[in-house]
């Protein structure tokens, strides 16, 4: 029996590096005692809140069983200040929504301001955001 149930959201965008990010959670999930059981594709980070909020409606209606979701995504620095904006708005409304659920949603999302480089070099972010899921998860029960 498994510990807690996650749900992964994890943008497409930049495939390349989410992939290896949901690699590591699924691996981190496992040495947890814990299991990916749901994983939500979307095409990048701006578009995960809506992914967030069907999941945790499904939650809540009985659909699945879910303890806490993460997100996997990476934003890199682009001409503008797009990747700037993405990143807050998105990390935002993720706050907002696990108030609203009442359960963790961990930010396994690297950037604003990075290089692809960068980026790969904190693909680890995908395995972080198990962990902090788990902590928070057995943190709350003591509650």
């Amino acid at each position: 029996m498994v510990k807690y149930n996650i749900g992964a959201v994890v943008a497409e965008f930049n495939y390349d590096i989410t992939h290896m990010m949901l690699e590591l959670a699924k691996a981190e999930a496992k040495v947890r005692d814990c299991e990916i059981t749901k994983i939500v594709m979307v095409p990048g980070v701006f578009d995960m809140p809506l992914a967030i909020k069907k999941l945790t409606e499904a939650d809540q209606e009985g659909k699945i069983d879910l303890d806490c979701i993460i997100t996997l995504g990476t934003v890199i620095e682009g001409a503008t200040d797009h990747d700037q904006i993405v990143a807050q708005h998105a990390s935002r409304k993720i706050a907002d929504l696990s108030l609203e659920w009442g359960k963790p949603i961990s930010l396994g999302i690297s950037g604003p301001g990075m290089t692809r480089l960068d980026a790969h070099r904190r693909v680890s972010y995908g395995k972080n955001a198990v962990e902090a899921a788990v902590k928070m998860c057995d943190r709350l029960q003591d509650i």
